[in-house]
């Protein structure tokens, strides 16, 4: 696949993240109760960068958790996964920030909210994504969004992180 342009290159996705972490610690009045969880891969890393951010914000620890929604995915039948998910508390009655790197579908999204609600029962759910691309085939709806890029069914949408890929950008293919 041949790469069409940069959307955002490591600047651009810093200030998103920036942003994103204002925009939850405005909703929620601080960050009392609130926890963030990123989803496997790319979203974990993006994540943990704004439970850090949230962290120096707010001065107190916010607490980062990982999952895994490979067994929720509807479009899976391999029931053989080793589940990767590291939740190290309870989301009962937490805010939980659900974080992943691009909203397209919304299958996703979906998974991550069956997976959460697994784990317990909180008092809600929000969803901040890096990218939004749309074509949602279930009504979800992100919270907090670093970019909205409309896009074709044809084009891909390409996060790198630095954790994984060695670089920060986002690009079209």
């Amino acid at each position: 696949m041949e790469q069409k342009r940069i959307i955002m290159d490591d600047k651009a996705m810093s200030r998103a993240i920036a942003r994103i972490s204002y925009e939850i610690v405005e909703r929620n009045k601080g960050t009392e109760d609130l926890v963030i969880v990123g989803v496997f891969s790319r979203g974990v890393p993006i994540g943990k960068r704004i439970a850090d951010k949230l962290s120096e914000l707010e001065k107190t620890d916010v607490p980062f958790g990982t999952l895994d929604i490979t067994l929720y995915r509807d479009d899976r039948t391999d029931t053989e996964h080793d589940e990767q998910t590291d939740i190290p508390f309870d989301i009962t009655d937490k805010n939980v920030v659900v974080v992943d790197d691009v909203l397209f579908t919304g299958r996703s999204a979906r998974a991550a909210l069956d997976a959460l609600i697994k784990r317990g029962r909180p008092k809600t759910i929000q969803l901040a994504v890096l990218v939004d691309r749309g074509h949602r085939e279930l009504p979800i709806r992100p919270d907090y969004v670093g970019k909205n890029m409309p896009t074709s069914h044809s084009e891909e949408v390409k996060v790198s992180v630095t954790e994984i890929d060695g670089s920060d950008s986002v690009s079209i293919y």
